[in-house]
């Protein structure tokens, strides 16, 4: 018996430990973990940088409150403004928390309520980024959802275009779509959106929750399509386990987040934001994302030159190393196939294999990975041909 709510389909693995690269389990079984937390351990697991700094900020204080003084907020907030090339930050808890702080922000600047976000897009399961999610499988069984969010067609300018209007408060998109299938943006789409919401007088608003904090090879995914947002979020990565997230926004939004506005009790904790810091530091400079840059090139030839001949794969996609193998068979047992061969990956929608390995992941460790995905594919590709040779 478990006195959890069933709300996750866990896994057979219970973690013991885990550095690096390596998880290893309860009997002493070791993996090559490609999933990094859902894309939260970026520099992998137990970084010592961060270990230090939290373990130095544990020795101070847990917690106070937001009513004091905070010279960690202010280093973190001119961080990831500074990344991002915008102007205020807000610290929340999550993703979601961070993401429904900015639709808040959007409607209270623009006096508007409709928003536009994309199908095959994930926000976050409060209410309102429940809503905003372009997904129905995440939203069965809580009634109607808010009426003001509207799902259009990702890399369709016309389905924009078409739902853009005066009465639009904000447009809210990935420049990569995750949890739908790692769906990557096009760069004259993204512009394009970009330049309807100046049109109309709409907030920008990029979430970068999963692609965020060096995943793509930059520090922001958006940076790569020379995008100018008004808004984006941030979280998984920020605070390597920590709970932590963030809005990011320009200054000429400030009066409309005044004191009293929104709040959160545990946003911003001194702990996660030492965790943050420590990231950061080691995250956001030029030679650390040049690396990861070039193990992206280096990653996605391996994959495409031990895969790309096997029937049953249908796609390899992404940036950085953010992977989307797309399979035309389910994706759910393969994992488990993979899992038993040592190697952890999550899916993306039905059929496709998401691999998010620490940025930190040697060439030798991709390469290998890359190895048990061919095994296990090989394997299945082989038993379709079979199966489609019997029922010809």
């Amino acid at each position: 018996m478990s006195y959890l709510f069933p709300t996750y389909a866990r896994w057979e693995i219970e973690p013991e430990s885990a550095s690096g690269s390596t998880l290893t389990d309860k009997n002493g079984k070791k993996y090559l973990d490609f999933t990094s937390g859902i894309g939260v351990c970026n520099l992998g697991h137990r970084p010592n940088n961060v270990e230090e700094a939290v373990h130095k900020q544990l020795k101070q204080y847990w917690h106070v409150s937001n009513l004091f003084q905070s010279e960690n907020q202010e280093t973190a907030a001119k961080m990831l403004a500074e990344a991002a090339g915008l102007d205020r930050v807000f610290f929340a808890n999550s993703g979601a928390e961070a993401n429904e702080a900015a639709i808040k922000l959007a409607r209270k600047a623009t006096g508007k309520t409709k928003i536009i976000t994309f199908k095959n897009s994930f926000h976050g399961r409060t209410f309102a980024t429940m809503s905003a999610t372009g997904q129905d499988k995440i939203k069965h069984g809580f009634g109607p959802m808010l009426k003001t969010f509207v799902n259009v067609s990702y890399n369709d300018i016309e389905a924009v275009n078409s739902e853009m209007g005066n009465d639009i408060a904000a447009v809210m998109i990935e420049a990569v779509q995750g949890e739908g299938g790692i769906h990557v943006g096009k760069k004259d789409f993204l512009q394009g959106v970009q330049e309807l919401c100046k049109q109309y007088g709409t907030l920008f608003i990029i979430d970068e929750i999963q692609t965020g904090i060096g995943r793509t090879g930059k520090p922001f995914a958006f940076q790569h399509f020379d995008l100018d947002p008004d808004l984006i979020t941030s979280a998984k990565g920020l605070g390597s386990g920590f709970p932590i997230g963030a809005v990011i926004g320009k200054e000429k939004l400030e009066p409309f987040f005044g004191q009293g506005s929104h709040g959160s009790t545990f946003g911003g904790n001194p702990v996660s934001l030492a965790a943050a810091i420590a990231t950061m530091d080691a995250i956001f400079k030029e030679e650390f994302l040049d690396e990861v840059v070039e193990k992206s090139e280096f990653f996605f030839k391996q994959l495409r030159n031990n895969l790309n001949h096997l029937t049953i794969i249908k796609d390899i996609r992404g940036m950085g190393l953010m992977v989307g193998i797309e399979c035309k068979l389910p994706a759910a047992p393969l994992l488990s196939e993979l899992r038993k061969m040592g190697l952890i990956a999550l899916p993306a929608g039905e059929k496709v294999i998401r691999l998010l390995p620490p940025l930190t992941v040697s060439k030798e460790e991709l390469k290998y990975g890359v190895y048990i995905i061919k095994e296990i594919l090989e394997k299945e590709s082989l038993v379709a041909d079979k199966q489609a040779l019997l029922t010809k």
